[in-house]
């Protein structure tokens, strides 16, 4: 596993544990930090949020989703450049699945863009 393909899935690590409660409230920062100030989400429905209110978002849903599983699969770098990486990826839940696409700096996040598979 490469250190982007690592850093993917420890973020999602992250986020699992977030949602499902496993997590303590403290281990937030660590989410948060992993996101650059100029961060952007593309979400499947489209919207483009910026990093203050994905971040808002995602704190709000701490224990909301008892039981959830994430697994990431098929990662594939498309550029990299130094520490820049775009790459591509699937993040499988038990209900849904998104092909993403991520542009990191080393492990901070600048950029992800999602859409739902059917």
């Amino acid at each position: 596993m490469n250190g982007v393909e690592a850093e993917i899935v420890r973020h999602h690590e992250v986020i699992e544990r977030w949602l499902t409660g496993a997590a303590a409230r403290e281990e937030f920062a660590r989410f948060a930090d992993a996101h650059a100030p100029g961060f952007t989400l593309i979400t499947p429905d489209g919207r483009t949020l910026p990093r203050d209110q994905v971040l808002a978002e995602v704190e709000a849903l701490h224990g909301r989703a008892p039981g959830l599983t994430i697994e990431i699969r098929h990662v594939r770098i498309v550029a990299s450049d130094g520490a820049l990486a775009v790459a591509t990826y699937q993040e499988v839940q038990p209900d849904r699945t998104r092909q993403s696409t991520a542009v990191l700096q080393a492990a901070t996040w600048l950029h992800l863009h999602e859409t739902w598979l059917p």
